[in-house]
């Protein structure tokens, strides 16, 4: 499991949009899988899955994005699982990270 969380500012929807497009556009196999919404006295919260296959690690590679907003104070949590091929203990979360840069780098520049 790999974890990337920043607080940030700007537009809740654009930045919402800019890391789906972002994540489907990045990856050949990306696709979403499921999302919820929720808004409560101008706090609002979009969860979003994603999966994509790994050639790396020859297997589904899974990423949960959380975007939460009051205004334009954001806060975002990303975390990546399934990359490991062990059955015991993690090895080889090689493409759980390579998933998560994907989110790293749109974020990044979002924020510039």
């Amino acid at each position: 499991m790999a974890k990337y969380e920043c607080s940030l500012h700007g537009s809740f929807d654009e930045l919402l949009s800019t890391i789906n497009s972002g994540i489907l556009n990045g990856s050949a196999s990306a696709s979403f899988e499921d999302g919820s919404y929720y808004d409560a006295n101008g706090i609002r919260c979009a969860v979003r899955v994603y999966e994509r296959y790994s050639m790396f690690g020859g297997n589904r590679v899974s990423l949960n994005v959380t975007l939460l907003g009051s205004g334009n104070d954001l806060f975002l949590s990303a975390i990546t699982s399934g990359g490991s091929q062990a059955v015991l203990f993690k090895i080889n979360t090689v493409s759980e990270e390579t998933f998560l840069d994907c989110v790293r780098e749109i974020v990044e520049n979002y924020n510039k």
